[in-house]
């Protein structure tokens, strides 16, 4: 399969890029910044929100399929976010739509519930059927990119995969990373399982490891295909308890839900 992977100079598209070209497929990076060096392989220095530029991208390397990673991570303004993680995903999916490109998988987040309380969750794993509870712009920004991708499926048939990634790391480093955490080759997995998936329309999985410890519900990923190998406990016993482990225990967010990052929608500095 030839995939476009957006953002794929970040932490997560470096893996990504690296992981579906060993299991064999073509990967064509795109990002703002140039391709990293020691790299190789096709690439478009593009920004994502510029719709033509990523409408040329399409007609000139005709992909398969759209890995859509690129986005700000971390919290922002509202329109910064909106820009960002829908204005890049709309774009993509014009160019989808014009070029007959039917598979995107996107990487939504748990942010995109982040404000769902964790009281009773300890015996109920969360579902992917519970209503957006957003924990900040960046999550808003997240749910109405689901949204987007839902309305595309349902307008124009295009195959749409979005995975609510929790904490991607080389290792969990927090009592609720034990949690949350989702391994570098289980995020290849996850990824390659979106991709390949017998017409799943419009679905939507968390992006976990499988943690003992997990109180997010696997079973809408394994039936796309993902199984996910690695367990989190394995580095339990490195992991100290720290001060903020019942404020971020608090909501599924975890420190997203806090106070801290709460702030007006709009600059009205200028």
């Amino acid at each position: 399969m030839k995939v476009l992977v957006t953002g794929s100079a970040g932490s997560i598209g470096r893996v990504v890029t690296l992981g579906l070209a060993d299991r064999g497929h073509v990967v064509v990076g795109l990002d703002r910044v140039p391709q990293p060096d020691g790299e190789d392989g096709a690439w478009h220095t593009v920004d994502a929100t510029d719709p033509d530029a990523v409408a040329a991208v399409l007609a000139e390397e005709r992909v398969d399929a759209v890995v859509h990673l690129a986005g700000h991570p971390g919290e922002g303004s509202l329109p910064s976010s909106l820009t960002s993680h829908v204005v890049t995903t709309g774009a993509l999916l014009d160019a989808m739509v014009e070029h007959d490109v039917r598979r995107l998988v996107y990487a939504s987040s748990n942010h995109a519930v982040g404000r769902t309380p964790r009281a009773g969750l300890e015996s109920d794993l969360l579902g992917v059927d519970v209503r957006p509870r957003p924990d900040t712009y960046y999550g808003v920004a997240k749910v109405a990119a689901e949204a987007l991708l839902s309305l595309y499926a349902d307008r124009h048939g295009i195959d749409a995969v979005a995975c609510r990634i929790g904490s991607f790391l080389d290792r969990p480093e927090t009592v609720r990373q034990l949690e949350t955490w989702l391994s570098h080759d289980d995020c290849v997995r996850m990824i390659e399982a979106a991709l390949t998936a017998p017409a799943p329309g419009f679905a939507v999985l968390y992006g976990i490891s499988r943690n003992t410890r997990a109180w997010w519900d696997l079973a809408p990923g394994r039936a796309l295909g993902y199984e996910p190998q690695d367990d989190a406990e394995d580095f339990a016993a490195s992991v100290a308890p720290g001060p903020a482990d019942q404020a971020e225990a608090a909501h599924v967010g975890g420190p997203y839900a806090t106070a801290e990052l709460e702030r007006p929608a709009l600059d009205r500095s200028s």
